[in-house]
């Protein structure tokens, strides 16, 4: 086949991190090809060299056989390689079209009809659904990211880079844009993605490479590979693929959640009457299509969002779940952390919510416990030991503990975060998304160290985007659609289609949802 890349020995460094060394790899024209690594492992750094953010220190880029130097994204664009991001480069207030008007030069920018007119041929060609009039901010995740990629094929990319393009998108979703880019492939566009979800990396892609800490390992074909083949080259020793999910050992009710309702900044009704228990030593699991309230419940239980008159959360800290509990509704979020009520949550933006970037892991980890002062003036050892701890367990890539963690790859900035929480030992432990854009490896010692929590009687909701996941590790799963509990359904006796189903269709008033 024909080389659209050839990158020869290319080495990027910062600082003393070495990032990618001596990496040697072709992109052929018309083809998918996966790029494979645990988290820090370069794939990102690699890829954004091809695409003009860095400059490799030593080797060399050839495109279409000839050797060139890319110290631009413009002159990447130039070559006809084109990257479409983890966080959308889009202006929010502009339509479709005007976003794809951005970047042009003059002339052609303000012709916007003719510019909806080309634009609508690509749509065409590789069927894509796009409304050009509609602004950015009306758009979901999957329309921005459509729009993402209709903007690189206008300005003639015959080299598509996508990085985790399938992190936040639906399996419905999912499906839709795995058939965009093979009609791309199959229209000779060389498509290259960063994904740390193997079954579509197996299902998807021509071929596979894979990075281990900066270094190419090698190249397989998807045809000849399995999940166990290729987590074993990331990695470098075999990986047992198993998630635990031992039987609850004598449950006990630590949280009544009833009448739940959330009403939006906006007036809009976010969450209406949820009702559910959660019981120390099980993992709940919570399943929905992206934006049906998940992140708006944990949010409500941990005091991070006001909630509808006459809805109840009620916390039950006694050794057997009785007796007294504590109406969590009304109370600030660090009166509901200090009873025992933890949340891990991960969202798009990681330094977004309970990190602070300019710091290290050991300052990150005193920020637990700021306001009891002699902590945050005097006690240094705990936090340290406690980053030591985390780094250690979790396999966090970092120069140190004291490196800001904003220098840190996403993935181990995600580490850090979920770690810390989990260490402190709460009675329950909500995380939403917390193995999103993590390696298969971590993902694997993230599920251990939920069900270690379990089998301590700690009540875990786990909320996640993985249906596989949540049915090998959740022993119930409660299913949201439009705001509403759908279902709450054994994990151990129901099926990814049945849950599907209570995600995408609501069902009729008097229905059984147990």
């Amino acid at each position: 086949m024909e080389c659209a890349i050839s990158l020869k020995h290319v080495t990027k460094t910062f600082g003393s991190v070495v990032a990618n060394k001596d990496v040697s790899l072709d992109i052929y024209k018309g083809e998918i090809l996966s790029l494979l690594g645990e988290n820090g492992s370069g794939k990102t750094t690699l890829l954004n060299m091809i695409a003009g953010i860095y400059y490799p220190d030593s080797g060399e880029v050839w495109v279409n056989g000839k050797p060139v130097e890319i110290r631009s994204p413009k002159d990447a664009y130039n070559l006809g390689i084109g990257m479409i991001h983890q966080h959308f480069k889009l202006v929010d207030v502009f339509t479709a079209t005007e976003n794809i008007a951005l970047g042009l030069d003059r002339k052609e920018a303000f012709d916007l009809k003719e510019i909806r007119k080309k634009a609508q041929a690509i749509c065409d060609k590789y069927h894509f659904e796009m409304d050009f009039d509609q602004k950015v901010y009306a758009m979901s995740v999957s329309q921005k990211q459509t729009l993402e990629i209709i903007k690189v094929l206008y300005r003639g990319a015959d080299i598509l880079i996508l990085d985790e393009p399938t992190a936040v998108l639906t399996p419905q979703e999912t499906e839709k844009l795995f058939r965009v880019i093979s009609n791309m492939r199959d229209d000779g566009k060389s498509v290259v993605i960063i994904t740390h979800k193997l079954h579509e990396v197996l299902e998807i892609s021509d071929r596979v490479s894979i990075l281990r800490k900066g270094e190419y390992i090698g190249t397989v074909d998807t045809k000849d590979a399995d999940e166990s083949i290729l987590t074993e080259m990331m990695v470098g020793k075999k990986v047992e693929l198993n998630i635990e999910r031992p039987e609850p050992e004598n449950p006990v009710k630590r949280l009544d959640v009833k009448n739940l309702s959330v009403i939006s900044a906006e007036g809009i009704e976010v969450l209406h009457d949820i009702n559910f228990e959660a019981y120390g030593g099980e993992i709940l699991g919570i399943a929905g299509v992206s934006g049906n309230g998940q992140k708006e419940l944990l949010e409500a239980i941990a005091g991070l969002q006001p909630v509808a008159a006459g809805g109840s959360v009620k916390y039950y800290s006694s050794e057997d779940g009785k007796g007294d509990a504590m109406e969590v509704i009304g109370k600030n979020p660090r009166v509901i952390r200090n009873a025992g009520i933890h949340m891990s949550f991960v969202p798009e933006d990681r330094l977004g919510m309970g990190l602070v970037g300019s710091m290290g892991m050991t300052g990150n980890m005193m920020l637990k416990d700021y306001e009891k002062g002699k902590w945050f003036l005097t006690d240094r050892k705990s936090p340290r030991n406690l980053a030591e701890q985390i780094k250690e367990e979790l396999a966090v890539v970092t120069p140190g503990i004291n490196t800001p963690v904003s220098r840190l790859s996403g993935g181990n900035v995600q580490k850090v975060l979920v770690g810390r929480e989990i260490s402190a030992a709460p009675m329950v432990l909500m995380t939403a998304y917390a193995v999103r854009g993590l390696d298969i490896n971590t993902s694997y010692t993230i599920y251990d160290l939920l069900n270690q929590q379990k089998k301590k009687g700690v009540a875990v909701i786990y909320v996640g985007e993985d249906l596989d996941v949540l049915l090998a590790l959740s022993d119930r799963i409660l299913v949201l659609c439009g705001g509403r509990v759908n279902g709450i359904v054994d994990a151990r006796k129901t099926n990814k289609e049945e849950v599907g189903l209570l995600m995408t269709k609501l069902r009729k008033e008097g229905e059984k949802s147990e």
